[in-house]
């Protein structure tokens, strides 16, 4: 019996047989997602592809005719919608040479009965081969591969329920989802048909704006077993998060958006009407400021996809936790709004992104105004920690003190652990900014007192301002010639 190593080992044998024929491993997967739909499908009998494009469409053929069939069903199934246009739309075969193609189909994807396996088995298999993917740092997939034992840790501690739903504005590959789903099923060993059937269908929702990585998302979900046959139940919808205000709210939201200061959109609330007589701005009532800021812009719309009274954890970089401006007005609607439960400071080297430092915020009882707790956590897990993704990646057992911690609400050894201490969320209201990049410790783990972010990010701050002054003078400069 095939194990999910062995068809992680096995698949990614051919993508170097393929890469001879120019296939880029971002290619090669797209490429396998297709013809494992196809196959699937065909296994289930479910007919949701068309006859003349389904998987026995392409067998008994020789290369040339199976390459030019496979082109062929990959136009007419882009053309369709629901699932079928999300896995399939804008699709074009990429493999060049027939005779490769035919080996893949033949000797590959056709040797192997994929409905029988374990959903466990072949989905584990396929996030293995994204990962291998994300590994690649030339292809530039690592950018929408969060790093699973993060992701694992911090399901565990938001503790999703059997009913509750879970979403993802900016999914990715759908690691959380996944990470969501699978802990549900571990912590519900009896659940009803109903139940099952519920899961798979309505309780997870993701939606990202690239069409390439929202194809490898929905096959992802596919095959762990999450998804229906209705286009009410398939799980990923390929558009832009930001760009209307959500019709559906959620118990939970977890994401981790994109890095990166500045979109080429600005969101506008409602209330200053520029929308309309601008192409680059959006109109978002629920928001409130006014930034093209990405990252601001997601925690304004986490805050706006959660149900009262629900919970969310969203990854982070640096800057959102000490930027004034509109970074300051958000911080301040959300401990206003929220009960911010916890900043995780993650050390650099995480995720696949280069010299990325960032945080996980934990937010609870959402649009309760006023706030529901006194203090809020601050973990540090970036002092004295070097972690690198090929010769030191995070492991789970790293993030096992603070999971511990997070589910006793951070009421034990206050004093005794190092890695975290307590604020009060008064103090950081009455600051002007108020700033949220509290630390204690140098780099060298030496306490230096609670208090604001180490010289070093002040600096940065400094240099920031500089940086934007000059552009600024020159600019004006400019104008004035």
């Amino acid at each position: 019996m095939d194990t999910s190593a062995t068809l992680v080992r096995k698949l990614w044998q051919y993508c170097n047989v393929l890469r001879d024929d120019g296939l880029s491993y971002p290619d090669y997967v797209e490429q396998l997602t297709y013809l494992l739909f196809l196959k699937m499908s065909d296994e289930r009998g479910e007919g949701a592809v068309p006859p003349e494009c389904g998987w026995p469409s392409l067998i008994g053929l020789d290369a040339k005719s199976m390459h030019a069939q496979y082109t062929q069903l990959l136009t007419t199934l882009g053309r369709r919608s629901g699932m079928l246009g999300l896995i399939f739309r804008h699709a074009r075969n990429k493999i060049r040479d027939p005779a490769k193609l035919r080996l893949l189909v033949t000797e590959l994807i056709g040797q192997t009965e994929w409905h029988d396996l374990a959903a466990d088995v072949k989905g584990d298999a396929y996030e293995g081969l994204l990962e291998k993917n994300a590994q690649d740092t030339k292809s530039g997939a690592g950018q929408y591969f969060t790093p699973r034992p993060l992701i694992e840790a911090i399901v565990e501690c938001v503790r999703p329920r059997l009913g509750e739903t879970i979403c993802d504005p900016a999914c990715g590959t759908a690691g959380f989802l996944l990470a969501a789903h699978d802990y549900l099923r571990r912590t519900n060993k009896a659940m009803t048909s109903a139940q099952e059937t519920a899961l798979a269908t309505r309780s997870l929702r993701g939606v990202e704006l690239v069409e390439e990585v929202a194809r490898l998302a929905a096959m992802n979900l596919l095959l762990h077993g999450v998804g229906g046959d209705a286009e009410a139940d398939f799980p990923v919808r390929c558009e832009d998060s930001l760009a209307k205000v959500p019709r559906t709210r959620f118990d939970i939201v977890l994401t981790n958006p994109p890095f990166g200061t500045k979109g080429s959109v600005t969101y506008v609330p409602h209330s200053r009407g520029e929308a309309a007589r601008n192409l680059l701005a959006i109109d978002r009532p629920d928001f409130w400021v006014e930034t093209a800021n990405k990252q601001l812009n997601f925690l304004q719309h986490v805050f706006s996809l959660v149900k009262p009274g629900g919970r969310a954890a969203i990854v982070v970089p640096d800057n959102v936790l000490f930027e004034s401006g509109a970074a300051a007005a958000v911080r301040r609607q959300l401990l206003e709004r929220c009960r911010l439960r916890a900043v995780l400071r993650l050390p650099p080297g995480v995720f696949y992104a280069q010299g990325v430092k960032a945080n996980v915020m934990f937010l609870d009882e959402m649009h309760e105004r006023g706030g529901r707790a006194e203090k809020f956590a601050v973990y540090d897990l970036r002092t004295d920690m070097r972690v690198s993704l090929k010769t030191k990646p995070l492991r789970r057992r790293d993030l096992g003190d603070y999971v511990r911690l997070y589910g006793a609400d951070f009421t034990a050894e206050e004093q005794a652990n190092l890695r975290f201490r307590l604020f009060k969320v008064a103090d950081v209201l009455a600051s002007p900014d108020c700033q949220l990049d509290l630390a204690w410790r140098d780099d060298d783990g030496e306490d230096q007192g609670p208090g604001l972010a180490r010289l070093e990010r002040i600096s940065d701050r400094v240099a920031d301002d500089l940086t934007r002054a000059l552009a600024i003078i020159s600019d004006l400069r400019g104008a004035s010639r």
